[in-house]
């Protein structure tokens, strides 16, 4: 069973810029691929980045591309994603998500995750 935590978010003015963490409890990232996904009140979660096991395949939704990064330096650091100005229709609550695979694509669907965190909220004011 792997645990996910994820941190850094809060309340940021738009133009701003924070940067959430993924962290497992207790064990590495070793062999997973990372997802982030965001749900913002009234909608239905959906994909913003993932990286594969090895952070040599990133994927972006088209409304994040140039803004979000996601990455990853080792199986024994926390999987990162950088976001930089940000707008208020970026403001939702963010997932992260792991799934334990060699498959050399990021994964981009919720389907393909096994784990899921609790979520971080993000609030991006105008």
């Amino acid at each position: 069973q792997v645990q996910l935590v994820e941190s850094g978010g809060g309340l940021v003015q738009a133009g701003g810029s924070l940067r959430l963490s993924c962290a497992a409890s207790g064990r590495t990232f070793s062999g997973y691929a990372m997802g982030w996904f965001r749900q913002a009140p009234g909608k239905e979660r959906e994909f913003v980045a993932a990286i594969n096991w090895s952070g040599g395949s990133t994927g972006y939704a088209d409304s994040v591309k140039g803004r979000f990064t996601i990455s990853r330096d080792n199986a024994k650091t926390p999987v990162y994603l950088q976001m930089n100005s940000l707008k208020p229709e970026d403001t939702a609550v963010y997932y992260c998500a792991a799934r334990r695979t060699n498959n050399g694509s990021y994964l981009r669907y919720e389907y393909n995750y096994d784990y899921w965190g609790q979520g971080t909220q993000v609030t991006v004011s105008s």
